[in-house]
């Protein structure tokens, strides 16, 4: 049943008349956010308010024919509800109303028990901005929407053309009374599930007499100046950008507000509906190409999507810009909006960017870090590279190195030695006394439990700790790290760099329970019961797989993996006399080359690739046979020949081919051809797999056919809503890179997941970096500088020992190799789309930059923006007007050719 008096309140908050063309209606959102929580004896107090124009109850009494005492009641119950303004003036209180936005609809909101009690009204909130948004499209000059993006302050600081309005410093020292509220943007989506996991606590500032309200009703809490300078500060650092209400006329405001470019409904003006210049500043990016390093944080931190990584490459074929269509002088329906704008950010423009930070599977800023280390900045460089992979030194010991195979440099001579720079970067850091400890971003203080210490594991407990979680890792081995500790050999990962990467976990407030297996001590239900509110499995594929031949389960045959973990494990594991190794990937390189430092007189591998086709890097081959291995290609192993149950050789037959036209696993033998190996042990690393145990009794997580957990491709969420899962896992064995890049995205899900309304899809980046055309560029005329090798330490003596002797850069071969850095990259800007929020200035090491006042607007008073706005709309049917018999001449004349 509508409430006659709510719906005539609403349409007079509205300045529209019932009956009237544009009458508010019972299913508009300005009644529907009203209806719950005002009752017909408040709207009628209401119905007596004005415009900006306090009223006291012995005012207001009269005019709507109730006592005064009735009438404050009413009042108080209308300014607690929202529906009306209050502040105490000359020691009287006087209420008014507003406009809906910004005003009573975020005030409304901000009443946190009607907008749990009510979801009507939150949900009205985002309703009024779906109505409103396309009415406004292009009909609004620079400066004068309601609602308007105000610089980061130190991002203009170099401007001397700013002015004072432009700055937040201004608007806080020029008030005395403050108060903070939740983000009603960010409640609003929350309450509709579609949260993007910016949270809203504590991050809009009230000034004066909203702020004096706020108090006054319970919406916020008062902080003084210093506090609201330090919410300015951490909101900046957390990638918020802030806008202000500007309806108050030139140089005044009553709020900031910290904003996101996912959840805000102002910037949803900007980005959805494509109308930037309703919420601009002043200011528009501008990159300086020859600073530029394509490091992508600037991309990545637009609330815009302004800004995306390009080339900077000379081409062949010069790359066309696409000239767009802008509002302002063409019609500006639903075919010109971004609709899925929060599903559907891009990271790079169509022609690609650096292939390396393309071809990465964290996709670390390469270039960037690679600049760093030319500039002797060591430590910001490690902080580049952590922001994407926590274990630095690990990687730079054991990385396949994708992003050297992708390297535009390889085309002219040999690909920068980005790893062996990586590894230089990360050793300064384990030099050091103090090491570098990333800055914790919040405190959110709930229990989370990673199940598996390995890459993923420790990748995700990273992420997590930095927001603040209370993360606890178990691990069911009495070593930490996983396949890095006990799958790698320390020929080439040393166990004291795993472990000083994860002591900087433990400084991070990361718990670490070793010997402890879940499935088997403990159960998922068990770690519910004790406050774990998510979890991450990433348990890793730590079981060697089986051939499932005559002979297989003879003394002396054991699978790869697990001879690894024994001699890893310290166990005192002797090979005496020939070892055979079946398998042809780089664990299998690992077991051969482990064989020969345990004693073998002679170790042979056998694999069914050719040399070229084999799995394992090169180095790895190349380092194996130096060590005196001989591998064997193209054969396949057909029965174990024991004695009294020992090992005693085995028989291969002759492979001729091991995968189908379509590129798939599938070997065929020439059964006829064969050969017998004479072998006292033999080692079987022909891949890996899960053991499950009893982890997932009783659960919904389902598996693969080929025994991975089955989990969405996106958020990495399993069966049991509360369970996710990463590395091998979910993908079979890979790198450790690999696994690293997923147990971020992991944590980001998990971020979102354990916060009430937060959806794990919306506002999330798709990381989808693309090469550019290496094709199209112009590659002549570059120095052949030799790309620098470190020098191993008595490499001959390699087979002797399980120290790794490889070298690291000297401080001199990183300035050298830095200098071959081609800089494929670049950041490329679309003003229109920009906003000049100045976000990317902040988080640029580059100086390259900066915030460039393209526009000179400043807000207007309410009473002149009707005026202005139906101005300006009329300028811009003619310019629309114009230009359409243009298009229809231009069209008439192609066709006629």
């Amino acid at each position: 049943m509508v409430k006659e008096k709510v719906l005539d309140y609403a349409n007079k908050i509205s300045g529209t008349k019932r009956g009237a063309k544009n009458e508010i209606k019972p299913t508009d959102p300005e009644y529907m956010v009203l209806e719950p929580v005002v009752t017909e004896e408040m709207a009628e107090v209401g119905l007596c308010l004005e415009f900006r124009k306090p009223k006291s109850a012995e005012e207001i009494a009269p005019l709507c024919g109730k006592s005064i005492e009735e009438t404050q009641k009413l009042l108080w119950e209308l300014a607690m509800a929202g529906a009306a303004f209050v502040n105490k003036i000359d020691g009287v209180d006087k209420y008014w109303h507003e406009v809906w936005v910004p005003g009573h609809m975020e005030m409304m909101v901000n009443n946190k028990e009607n907008s749990k009690k009510y979801p009507q009204i939150p949900r009205a909130f985002e309703a009024y901005g779906r109505k409103k948004g396309p009415l406004a499209a292009g009909n609004f000059p620079v400066g004068t929407g309601p609602m308007r993006v105000i610089p980061i302050e130190q991002s203009i600081m170099g401007e001397t053309r700013r002015a004072s309005y432009e700055e937040v410093s201004k608007y806080l020292n020029e008030n005395t009374i403050f108060s903070v509220s939740d983000c009603s943007c960010r409640t609003a989506r929350e309450a509709m599930g579609e949260g993007c996991g910016h949270l809203k606590e504590d991050m809009c500032i009230q000034l004066g007499h909203a702020a004096e309200y706020y108090i006054r009703t319970g919406r916020g809490r008062q902080i003084t100046r210093e506090e609201a300078f330090e919410i300015i500060k951490r909101a900046e650092e957390n990638g918020l950008m802030h806008s202000i209400p500007n309806l108050d006329g030139p140089g005044k405001t009553h709020a900031i507000c910290n904003c996101c470019g996912c959840s805000c409904f102002s910037m949803r003006i900007a980005e959805m509906y494509v109308n930037p210049d309703m919420v601009r500043s002043n200011y528009v990016s501008q990159v300086d190409k020859d600073k530029c390093v394509a490091c992508g944080e600037c991309v990545e931190s637009c609330p815009a999507n302004a800004l995306k990584l390009g080339q900077k490459l000379c081409t062949k074929t010069p790359i066309k810009e696409k000239k767009r269509e802008l509002p302002y002088d063409t019609e500006w329906g639903e075919d010109k909006w971004n609709i899925d704008y929060r599903t559907n950010r891009k990271v790079v423009v169509d022609t690609g960017s650096s292939p390396c930070k393309a071809e990465c599977p964290a996709h670390i800023g390469i270039q960037g870090y690679i600049k760093l280390a030319a500039q002797g900045k060591y430590t910001e460089a490690l902080e580049l590279i952590k922001k994407e992979n926590p274990f630095p030194a690990v990687c730079g010991r054991v990385c396949p190195r994708y992003c050297e195979s992708a390297c535009t440099r390889g085309d002219i001579d040999d690909p920068i030695a980005i790893d062996d720079i990586k590894k230089f970067i990360a050793e300064q850091d384990l030099k050091k006394d103090v090491r570098y400890v990333p800055k914790l971003r919040h405190n959110y203080g709930k229990k989370i439990a990673i199940i598996g210490a390995g890459p993923s594991g420790l990748s995700c407990a990273y992420y997590l700790a930095i927001d603040g979680y209370k993360v606890t890792v178990f691990e069911k081995q009495k070593a930490l790290g996983g396949m890095l500790t006990l799958g790698i050999p320390s020929f080439r990962l040393e166990k004291d760099v795993v472990n000083a990467e994860i002591d900087i976990l433990r400084e991070l407030g990361v718990e670490f329970k070793t010997g402890v297996e879940v499935g088997k001590e403990v159960s998922l239900k068990d770690l519910r019961a004790q406050g774990y509110e998510a979890f991450y499995i990433a348990i890793g594929a730590q079981n060697g797989r089986k051939l499932n031949i005559e002979g297989e389960d003879s003394q002396g045959v054991m699978t790869g993996v697990d001879f690894l973990r024994k001699v890893n494990l310290g166990e005192d594991i002797k090979l005496r006399g020939n070892v055979v190794v079946i398998g042809g990937g780089n664990v299998a390189i690992d077991v051969a080359r482990t064989a020969v430092r345990v004693g073998s007189s002679k170790v042979n591998m056998y694999c069914l690739e050719k040399r070229d086709e084999m799995p394992a890097l090169k180095e790895e081959i190349e380092e194996a046979l130096s060590e005196g291995i001989d591998i064997n290609n193209s054969w396949g192993p057909k029965r174990i020949i024991a004695e009294n149950g020992k090992v005693k050789g085995v028989e291969f037959k002759k492979c001729v081919s091991v995968f189908d036209e379509n590129k798939r696993f599938s070997p065929k033998y020439d059964e006829n051809e064969t050969i017998t190996v004479e072998a006292d042990y033999i080692l079987i690393s022909v891949g890996q797999a899960m053991d499950w145990g009893g982890l997932l009794e009783g659960s919904k997580m389902e598996l693969n056919p080929n025994k991975t957990l089955k989990v969405d491709p996106v958020t990495y969420q399993s069966g049991e809503s509360d369970v996710f899962a990463g590395g091998d896992a979910i993908t079979g064995p890979k790198f450790a890179i690999d696994a690293i890049a997923i147990g971020k995205e992991a944590a980001i899900s998990i971020h979102r997941y354990v916060h009430p309304g937060q959806s794990l899809i919306l506002g999330r980046t798709k990381r989808d970096y693309r090469p550019l055309d290496k094709e199209n560029l112009i590659l002549d005329g570059y120095d052949k500088m030799p790309r620098q090798r470190p020098i191993n330490n008595n490499a001959k003596d390699s087979k002797e020992t399980f120290r790794d002797l490889r070298g690291t850069f000297t401080e001199e071969q990183v300035k050298k190799e830095t200098e071959r850095c081609l800089g494929c990259g670049a950041t490329i800007v679309d003003e229109f789309m920009c906003v000049g929020c100045g976000l990317c200035t902040t988080k640029c090491k580059f100086d390259a930059i900066k915030l460039v006042r393209k526009y000179d607007k400043s807000g207007l008073e309410f009473e002149k923006i009707k005026p202005t706005v139906m101005k300006y709309a009329l300028k811009r049917k003619v310019r629309i007007a114009v230009k359409k018999p243009v298009k229809f001449i231009k069209a008439a004349f192609w066709s006629k050719e």
